[in-house]
């Protein structure tokens, strides 16, 4: 709160290089992120990076999260349009037509820009999307990030046991499900090939469009200069029943991933994960 309250209270021209400026000091004061978002950068630059280049990308990351926070505490209380205006969409076809098949649409993201951004445009359109959140502790905090993304006109869903019953009501309803799946929160998901290592990821995006028929849209969200962004929607992954469902989930999963390596090297001093993501991570922790 007390961060949102500065975000709100300082002029963008003061606020946004104070930001950038706190997500390179916290690159040096958190070594543990430091080192994985290394790792990440590593990996989505195929090994090129290295150095001081890799140096100044680590810091670049931190400082794309730090802006992350500062327009996430600033969304709520920007003036009518500015969403519209800060925003330009590259395939907002596919999001169309998806609607107008019926089923609803899922949109997967990679931990990648300013994905709020996206939902908070989505709702511009006069949708209402359902996004499904990661629970955090205390419970204050839940309910201060709810406010906020509900503020923004979404609906928010924590993962949980009831979050499948809600994103399936949701697409019977023709609408929009926001689902960030580069990460396996829970350590239940489907093993990938991702970035030339074994992972997992989450199922939840192949098994409702199997179920549902409703598409899955890859989609990442760029930060660009003088507080723009850069919405890039893909055309739906292929999600046809072919064998058995488990087979089935994971093929569909396994090109979610494809597609989000190409999502993320794109930018990829913009993709904020800074957990272990693969099990090497955590071997080396």
């Amino acid at each position: 709160r007390t961060g949102s309250l500065l975000a709100n209270a300082l002029p963008g021209p003061v606020a946004e290089p104070l930001a950038g400026a706190l997500g390179r000091t916290l690159a040096v004061a958190m070594p543990a992120r430091r080192r994985i978002v290394a790792r990440n950068l590593r990996r989505a630059t195929d090994g090129t990076l290295e150095g001081a280049g890799l140096h100044r990308g680590v810091s670049q990351v931190f400082s794309s999260y730090a802006r992350y926070w500062l327009e996430l505490f600033r969304l709520p209380h920007e003036p009518p349009g500015t969403i519209d205006r800060r925003f330009r969409v590259e395939g907002y076809e596919h999001l169309r037509r998806a609607l107008e098949g019926g089923r609803g649409a899922i949109v997967t993201l990679p931990h990648v820009g300013g994905f709020e951004y996206a939902a908070a445009w989505i709702a511009r359109r006069g949708h209402t999307p359902t996004v499904v959140v990661e629970p955090v502790e205390p419970p204050e905090l839940l309910a201060w990030f709810t406010s906020v993304r509900e503020a923004l006109g979404m609906e928010v869903v924590p993962l949980g046991p009831n979050a499948a019953t809600r994103m399936l009501a949701a697409l019977a309803e023709n609408r929009v499900i926001c689902l960030l799946a580069d990460r396996d929160i829970n350590g239940e998901g489907v093993e990938v090939e991702f970035f030339g290592e074994t992972t997992t990821m989450p199922a939840g995006p192949a098994v409702l469009a199997l179920r549902t028929g409703a598409p899955i849209l890859p989609v990442a969200v760029y930060f660009e200069p003088g507080g723009m962004h850069r919405g890039v929607v893909e055309a739906p992954v292929p999600a046809t029943r072919e064998g058995r469902l488990r087979e089935d989930v994971a093929r569909v999963t396994q090109e979610i991933a494809h597609r989000f390596e190409g999502l993320i090297r794109r930018a990829p001093e913009q993709w904020h994960v800074m957990q272990p993501n693969w099990p090497s991570d955590r071997e080396d922790t």
